[in-house]
């Protein structure tokens, strides 16, 4: 199906909501709002939104398609499918799988990543989300700068985080549950976890000059870059410092007030707005909103809840709709460097979402188109084929 009309919704243009008709052609949107004097296969909308695909920077669900226990392994191409079917069924029609490399074994291990960058690329023509690499480099797993190096400099990461969670992993080592879910995760016998953790803290002092080498690299590889869990200002200023402009799930108020005074992009993520608060007790996402200090909400661990949370936000008084899905589409689009996509505009990728708001806080997702290809449909009843010119609904 190359060309194909939406007729009949409520759609997200700019910074409001208005009744428009879009037409799409190939892989992008052609009009909005346009005659369609031509027979065309269509899709009713009516009574429903019709809003701009999701951009979800950070989610790393997908790990539990891989380990759904401890353990217990499936294959990374089947893992990658069954999320890409999460993915796309709840809007997210652009994903960047959060891959965590450590200096531990087992799930986060070199060998996972390794696997899962080689699958995502061969993956990627039969996967209906566009499917990109997101790097989150423990900054203490020294010993794999060099391949990362490697991978900017060839085009193969398409964000880079900076992760550091070396302090709540010693301080885990004292709190028997947390230290058993680490060490499951690895593979590793309780004593061989705590000599491979002693070992790797001994160099701490290696860490700073290693993120500077990587953060150049990804700046001479045009690639965005991301801060994890910044506890301070002066953190936000040293990672700012090197060119990383993402910061991500700052961990106090006063952090983010520093990345936004400096014009930074602020993730944050949309568990925390579905769920009113952080599950770690930590900053509030619906406070910063409220206040001007996010920009951007994340699946982070769960594919629906940026859907639930921009409406979350509308039904709260937080902000209007049209301004909350801005959080999940155009800004994060922004913040990756994507300008193709994020907004409902002639010259856009056709990555558009049906969205049924009948009930309160839980929205339905009745269509999903990717790249102008249909992708996911709900309702047969609504795919109809237009015989005769209809009137312009012109946009407001």
């Amino acid at each position: 199906m190359t060309d194909m009309l939406i007729e009949g919704g409520r759609a997200h243009l700019g910074n409001q909501i208005v009744d428009a008709s879009l037409r799409i052609a190939g892989r992008e949107i052609a009009a909005v709002g346009a005659d369609h004097g031509y027979s065309s296969p269509a899709i009713d909308a009516d009574g429903l939104l019709v809003l701009p695909g999701i951009v979800d920077l950070h989610g790393d669900a997908f790990e539990r398609q891989m380990m759904p226990r401890p353990g217990v392994d499936f294959p990374i191409d089947v893992a990658l499918i069954d999320s890409d079917r999460q993915a796309i069924s709840n809007g997210i029609t652009t994903v960047y799988h959060a891959t965590t490399w450590s200096w531990e074994p087992g799930l986060r291990s070199a060998d996972n990543a390794r696997r899962l960058i080689d699958a995502i690329e061969t993956m990627r023509p039969q996967l209906a989300a566009d499917t990109r690499f997101h790097l989150r480099q423990e900054t203490y797993n020294l010993d794999a700068e060099a391949e990362i190096v490697e991978w900017l400099a060839e085009g193969r990461v398409d964000l880079l985080a900076f992760n550091d969670h070396m302090d709540s992993t010693v301080a885990s080592l004292a709190k028997p549950q947390k230290r058993s879910r680490m060490v499951e995760r690895t593979g590793l016998s309780g004593e061989a976890f705590d000599r491979l953790v002693e070992q790797v803290v001994s160099r701490a002092h290696e860490v700073p000059a290693s993120i500077a080498r990587l953060a150049e690299a990804a700046r001479k590889a045009n690639v965005r870059m991301l801060s994890h869990d910044d506890e301070s200002p002066e953190m936000r200023k040293g990672f700012r410092s090197q060119g990383v402009g993402i910061a991500e799930f700052p961990v106090n108020e006063e952090t983010a007030r520093e990345a936004a005074r400096a014009g930074d992009f602020i993730v944050f993520g949309a568990p925390n707005v579905v769920r009113g608060g952080s599950h770690t007790g930590w900053t509030r996402a619906s406070d910063m909103i409220a206040k001007g200090l996010c920009s951007v909400l994340a699946s982070d661990y769960y594919y629906p809840a940026p859907l639930l949370a921009a409406f979350r936000l509308a039904a709260d008084g937080v902000l209007p709709l049209a301004e909350a899905w801005q959080l999940i589409s155009s800004a994060p689009a922004q913040a990756a460097g994507l300008t193709d996509r994020g907004t409902l505009a002639a010259g856009q990728r056709a990555d558009i979402l049906l969205v049924d708001d009948t009930l309160p806080l839980r929205p339905r997702i009745v269509a999903v188109i990717a790249a102008g290809r249909l992708v996911h449909l709900t309702e047969a009843s609504r795919l109809v084929h237009t015989l005769a010119p209809r009137k312009a609904v012109a946009a407001a």
